[in-house]
């Protein structure tokens, strides 16, 4: 018997299907909220791992893939974008803008398409893996995938 996804994540994996993207949601035994733990969980390279920060820029949400082996540099992010500044979001503002709690966010399943940056790195592995709405799920997909899910701008963010 197959055990039904979480609300958020059933969101996620229909939002995957509806852009042909067929990589299925894995649900985790442990939380695996930072990219160190989910790489850990999924024996694979922190660096295959696309994690979803949530920043606040020119007075909206700033979704950023970026490598699990990367810090963004927010600073420079903001001055390659041409963006007046880049900060963290907090915690009510990642879960106003995306539904999902942090450590959990997913590049999808918003309640509203976010402004995008993609990590140029992540383009280096052929599988990477994503949050699935919850710090339980996550999910394979190729780098050409994640940019066109979410209709992202590929920079460097490091």
């Amino acid at each position: 018997m197959t055990v039904p996804l979480h609300p958020r994540s059933q969101l996620v994996q229909d939002s995957l299907r509806a852009a042909g993207i067929t990589g299925e949601i894995v649900v985790l035994p442990d939380a695996a909220s930072t990219a160190a733990l989910a790489a850990a969980a999924l024996g694979i390279e922190v660096g295959a791992i696309a994690n979803s920060l949530v920043f606040w820029s020119d007075d909206e949400p700033l979704l950023v893939m970026t490598s699990g082996a990367h810090r963004v540099d927010t600073a420079a992010l903001a001055d390659r974008l041409g963006r007046g500044s880049i900060v963290r979001a907090t915690v009510d503002q990642v879960r106003s803008a995306t539904g999902q709690a942090i450590g959990g966010v997913a590049p999808t399943g918003h309640p509203s398409r976010l402004t995008t940056i993609v990590d140029e790195d992540l383009a280096n592995f052929d599988e990477i893996w994503a949050a699935g709405g919850t710090p339980h799920t996550v999910f394979p997909l190729t780098f050409d995938e994640l940019v066109a899910l979410t209709g992202g701008t590929v920079a460097k963010v490091d």
